[in-house]
């Protein structure tokens, strides 16, 4: 069962939400690898981490920290080539039944077409919010930040600084949100070939292993929480003080401009214009108004 914090804690931290401490990370200190044996690798000091994936097994890495609110940043350079059949994920998650994820999902295609990256929110172990996106750029030529930005009135999916989507608090309707769970950050290569590429009908060539993803340039923002206390670093205001300006120079109006371009260009798949999936209704966040 992921952490549920006490009400009283969570005061606190909302109180000084975004009062982050600001890290320019070393992975060594940062993260574990978690699994893959020698498939993960960090190395340059710390400033640079990699995951393989081979017939035999893919690899992952997890923060040594749990967050609850903030930016987090991360540089990716994805499996370059024919990378049909496999996911890079990288996404913000706790644990249980009941958790509460994140997640930005890169899935791979063969040579010469491009990644579709998939993203969708979990709040107390419902998902099925799923929107994917081309992307306006070949993702393995050269590394590219992608950033979630998790505030308690919204979550916004950011690439190179540019909001491709906004999945906003919509609990007054009855939809839940993340809030309440840290959660750390987790990436791995894996392989999806029943799924991931034209739905599970190109398969992985796996003479084309190891398959290779690079990361660097971590940075997050954010209230850091361990054994059940919170830190945040006072040099930050805290949301709740000038939080309407933060949140207002987030999605500023040339934001709202790159958003709808990205949405209207660049979307493939948005579960709130799925028609036969929702044949009775649309999930009740979807009838706000988009920003």
């Amino acid at each position: 069962m992921g952490q549920i914090l006490n009400p009283t804690l969570l005061l606190t931290i909302l109180v000084l939400t975004m009062v982050g401490t600001v890290y320019s990370g070393n992975f060594n200190e940062e993260f574990d690898l978690t699994w893959g044996e020698h498939r993960g690798k960090i190395f340059s000091g710390g400033k640079m981490l990699s995951l393989s994936l081979d017939r035999v097994s893919g690899s992952g890495f997890k923060s040594k920290k749990e967050y609850l609110f903030g930016r987090i940043d991360m540089q990716l350079k994805l499996v370059a080539g024919n990378s049909a059949g496999t996911v890079t994920a990288y996404y913000l998650s706790s644990e249980g039944p009941t958790h509460d994820e994140i997640d930005f999902e890169f899935l791979g295609n063969e040579t010469g077409k491009p990644y579709v990256l998939h993203t969708n929110v979990f709040a107390q172990g419902k998902g099925n919010r799923e929107q994917q996106f081309y992307l306006w750029f070949d993702p393995t030529k050269n590394f590219h930040t992608y950033s979630l930005v998790w505030r308690p009135q919204h979550i916004i999916f950011m690439v190179d600084n540019v909001p491709i989507r906004v999945f906003n608090n919509a609990e007054q309707l009855g939809v839940p949100f993340p809030k309440k769970q840290p959660m750390k950050i987790y990436s791995s290569l894996w392989n999806a070939d029943d799924w991931a590429t034209r739905g599970g009908l190109v398969k992985t060539d796996w003479s084309k292993a190891p398959f290779t993803a690079y990361y660097r340039g971590f940075n997050a923002a954010a209230c850091t929480v361990s054994s059940g206390s919170s830190y945040c670093d006072p040099k930050f205001k805290s949301t709740f003080t000038n939080g309407e300006s933060q949140v207002a120079n987030e999605l500023n109006a040339y934001g709202r401009r790159r958003l709808r371009w990205v949405q209207k260009y660049f979307m493939i798949y948005d579960y709130c214009s799925d028609v036969k999936r929702f044949s009775q209704g649309f999930p009740p966040e979807c009838r706000r108004s988009r920003v």
